[in-house]
Order: C-alpha cells, then structure tokens, then sequence
C-alpha cells in the first residue's frame, strides 16, 4: 500500500479519528525509514546527545575541572539537558523542511495540513523518549538520586510539545516563501543553545545578574522540570509558569500564521 493510499480518508472515521490515523501513519513511516534504512538504527538517536555530552564533559570537568555544588554528577546534568534540547534542536531544523521535502504528497492528499508539521514534532519525541534509557545509565553509573520530581517530566513532555508544535506551524509555512530563513533558523539554533541552560543551570545565570532575562526563554522553565528528578533545586517555578503561558501563546500565534497563510504556500510548492 502506497502512503498516498494509506492516508486517503475512510468515510466511516471522524476527522478526529482521520486526524490522527494519518498523523500515526506518516510519523511511523519516518521512524521506519530512519531505523530500517540505516545500518546504526537505534543508536543514531543517541549518538549525538552522547558525542556532545562526551566534548562538555571533556572540556569542563576534565580540563576547567568544574565542580559546582548541587550539579553533581556533572555527566547526569548535562545529559538531562542534552537529551531535550536534541528533541527541540532536530524537531524545529525538521519543521523547516516540512513542506518543501515532500510538496508532491502535500497536495495530492487532503489530510489537514498541521499534520505535516505535528508529526515531525511527534517522530523526534518519540526518538527523545527511547533515548531515556541512556540518561538511566548515567544515573546507575554514577549513583544519581532519582527524586519524586522526576514525574514533572510529563509536564515537561507537554510543554515541550506545545511550543515545538507552535514554532513548527510559524516556520513550515515561513520557509516556504523566505528560503533563507531555514539556514538562518540553523544558526539562531546555534545561539540558543548557549542562551538557554543547557549545559549550565538558571541558578548560575541568577548568580551574574541574568536570572530575569533568562526566565523568559520558554526552555528555562522546561529545563528545570527535567532537572528536578535529579537536582530537585533546579526547579524554578516562576520560569516554569513564563514557559507555560509563552508555549502556549507562540502555539496561538503559529496557529494564525498557519491558517493565514496556507492556502498561499499550496500555490508555492
């Protein structure tokens, strides 16, 4: 069965039921050509957050021998950070690509179009969720203390999905008419990683005076509710709240782009 076929509506399903049929079937044909097609499979979803955790680790505690009270160990910190910013970073890089890798399908299917964008969102989740296991053994390894905040990671999950869901529906569309802005959205990705608390923490932005700025990042807060099942203090609820309502208000406003500006972006592709 062609995936043309496979998403061609079945009258007797609701357009809920549509709706997330042919989400399922699109992000599972690209979990399965990522994974059946490539001989590493499983371990390209790790390779990276380890290879990047293995250079911090490196440079920080082996070389500027960084000890900081409270982030310790430094590898379960990190890892906790690395682990998330790669589902956002490979979500967001993926939405640029949303309609111009497969205009073809695109139009000649008349599934709702935020599907296109949601199941990057979906497939490069479900890749941060099977990479969980890899952060559980950093914490065995090095006898990390998993605390009852760790079922803030649900929350986390959520707001993560909502904010990467609302940056998708502005830049799909956006990249379709500015073809630079995808390889501009690759470098502004470059610079939030060092601006968000990644492999540092918002107390050590608070401690230079920053806290403030920094709280207004939406992965602030959603770094801190990762975090907490391991460093409990990381856990801010202020930043945690400004997550919140701006995840929520850039899904509006990508919702409103989206709708505004399909139509034009079938005409383009």
């Amino acid at each position: 069965m062609t995936t043309t076929a496979a998403l061609a509506p079945a009258t007797r399903r609701s357009p809920a039921q549509r709706y997330w049929r042919s989400l399922w079937l699109l992000t599972a044909r690209d979990l399965r050509v990522r994974y059946t097609t490539s001989f590493l499979g499983y371990l390209w979803s790790i390779i990276d957050p380890l290879l990047m955790a293995g250079i911090y680790f490196f440079v920080f505690v082996i070389i500027f021998d960084r000890k900081v009270p409270g982030e310790e160990p430094y590898i379960v910190f990190l890892v906790s950070g690395l682990l998330p910013w790669t589902w956002f970073s490979n979500a967001v890089t993926d939405c640029t690509k949303a309609f111009t890798r497969e205009a073809k399908l695109l139009r000649s299917t008349t599934i709702p179009r935020t599907v296109w964008v949601a199941r990057m969102v979906l497939s490069k989740g479900i890749e941060f969720i099977i990479s969980i296991p890899v952060l559980l053994v950093f914490v065995v390894a090095t006898g990390a203390r998993v605390h009852w905040e760790a079922v803030y990671w649900i929350p986390a999950i959520i707001l993560q999905t909502v904010l990467l869901l609302g940056i998708g529906l502005i830049v799909a569309p956006l990249v379709v008419f500015f073809r630079d802005l995808e390889r501009a959205i690759r470098l502004l990705l470059r610079v939030m990683f060092y601006a968000s608390a990644v492999i540092y923490s918002f107390q050590d932005l608070e401690k230079h005076g920053l806290g403030t700025f920094a709280a207004f990042n939406p992965l602030t807060g959603i770094m801190g509710l990762y975090r907490s099942a391991f460093f409990p203090h990381a856990l801010d609820w202020f930043t945690v709240a400004v997550s919140a309502v701006m995840s929520v208000v850039i899904l509006v406003i990508g919702i409103f782009v989206f709708r505004g500006s399909i139509r034009t972006v079938l005409k383009e592709i």
